[in-house]
């Protein structure tokens, strides 16, 4: 999960080398914060959060998947 986060987040913002993804564990699953620089975070949220929608249902989608439950932060 951590490297598709990784790969889609890239693909998004203008400094790909800023794009860090931190894997947690904690009691509601897996949590995956993703941080990228202050410059893009407008890209990776997009407008009304559609874009962080998004990233969070393929996430999801992939997660069932593997029968685990992830949960996609962004952080500043």
């Amino acid at each position: 999960m951590k490297e598709l986060v990784e790969l889609i987040a890239r693909s998004l913002v203008d400094h790909p080398d800023d794009v860090n993804v931190i894997e947690k564990q904690d009691e509601k699953g897996i949590v995956l914060e993703l941080h990228v620089a202050d410059t893009d975070m407008g890209k990776v949220i997009g407008k009304h959060g559609r874009i962080a929608k998004a990233i969070r249902t393929v996430v999801k989608a992939a997660a069932i998947k593997d029968d685990k439950k992830v949960l996609v932060e962004i952080v500043q």
